[in-house]
């Protein structure tokens, strides 16, 4: 009888003992202290109920060889351990094993097929293994829930991809009916607007996203173009500028504000970014510095035109357009009617079967005609 009792009092101990073992381990968990979590995650006298917490520790670590280990010991030691097959399906797509990882979820779907996540995670699955069929799971999970946020942005983003409009309004709507503030969905609708040119309510979803506290270079952008569209073009540079802040190499938007500072008749400030941009940009920069030479142009900067539209030649010499433009200038910039005509009979000599002969040819006529004119009045 007391051997019994001897025997029991033994068991309860080690059970105890191990008892505390666990505790002691997730307590170390918990704070953070990993390593040691696992040390005392190994000391309990049944693996198969600790795999997943020695796998998650692991994790936590950086330590994803150990962790994959840990997590095939796991699923095999706890077969119908769903919740454990679905962190391990997450983990295999987390360390880019999309083909194991479509298995696995293939399995819990099976299982449970009226579990939205599973069919949700499936979906991004196969869709990383650029599977036609990601986007029926992704509708499942929607058909499961029709609250659910993510399955709805992916179902709305490829239908955005697609050119299908009202597709993309109809399932956004709905995503928003259950959280209006969802900032992935609201960035869709406002893209959804700007591609339909419908830039009124583009910059409202735009500026939504802003008062959510969301700012990139894409939202500025965008809203400086829908803004321009719109003639606002005060607007516009404010929001290119908040562009610059984010990153104040960008040569595109530099040259943009210089455009937007022309419309606006400020050609002194047009200038300035227009010169900038150019000493950025890395590319044919002809239609840049023809921009560049009309801004120099409004502000009689005629001899400075002169060299930009020469510059614009050198980058592209058949650039016609660029060739009449240099001829304009000469023209103005000349007092002698020879040296004017002369400017636009170089033309004719470059692009002898140009689409603007005809009104070079008439420019021409008239600078004759107003040399005669003041010849004759000269004899008078």
């Amino acid at each position: 009888m007391i051997r019994l009792i001897f025997i029991f009092l033994l068991l309860v101990f080690k059970t105890e003992a191990q008892t505390s073992v666990l505790n002691v381990a997730d307590s170390l968990f918990a704070h953070g202290n990993y390593s040691k979590a696992i040390a005392q995650y190994k000391a309990y006298n049944n693996p198969p109920e600790v795999y997943h917490k020695i796998a998650k520790a692991y994790i936590a670590i950086g330590n994803y060889d150990e962790a994959l280990i840990n997590y095939e010991k796991g699923v095999e030691t706890n077969p119908k351990n769903t919740l454990l097959k679905y962190d391990y399906g997450k983990f295999l797509y987390r360390t880019k094993k999309f083909k194991k990882a479509s298995e696995v979820f293939n399995k819990l779907v099976y299982t449970d097929y009226k579990n939205p996540n599973f069919h949700y995670e499936l979906g991004l699955v196969l869709e990383q293994l650029k599977d036609s069929t990601a986007q029926n799971r992704f509708f499942s999970a929607f058909k499961l829930d029709s609250t659910h946020q993510k399955a709805i942005y992916k179902i709305a983003k490829f239908h955005l991809k697609k050119g299908h409009n009202k597709l993309v309004d109809k399932y956004i709507d709905i995503g928003l009916s259950s959280y209006k503030n969802n900032k992935q969905l609201i960035s869709l609708k406002a893209q959804n607007y700007y591609v339909r040119h419908q830039y009124e309510n583009a910059i409202v979803w735009f500026e939504k996203l802003l008062e959510l506290g969301e700012s990139s270079a894409f939202i500025h952008e965008k809203l400086s173009l829908s803004y321009a569209q719109l003639y606002e073009f005060e607007k516009a540079i404010e929001q290119r500028k908040l562009v610059l802040k984010i990153n104040p190499l960008d040569a595109t938007s530099i040259y943009v504000i210089g455009t937007y500072y022309e419309e606006l008749a400020d050609f002194k400030k047009a200038e300035e970014y227009l010169w900038k941009a150019l000493a950025l940009l890395d590319k044919p920069l002809d239609a840049e510095y023809m921009k560049l030479a009309t801004v120099l142009n409004r502000q009689k900067k005629y001899k400075e035109s002169i060299e930009a539209l020469k510059t614009a030649i050198n980058e592209n010499p058949l650039n016609e357009i660029a060739s009449f433009h240099l001829a304009l200038t000469l023209s103005t910039y000349y007092a002698d009617y020879d040296a004017k005509i002369k400017a636009f009979e170089d033309f004719k000599k470059k692009f002898p079967k140009g689409k603007l002969i005809p009104f070079v040819n008439n420019q021409i006529s008239i600078l004759k005609e107003e040399k005669f004119l003041n010849v004759q009045k000269k004899k008078d």
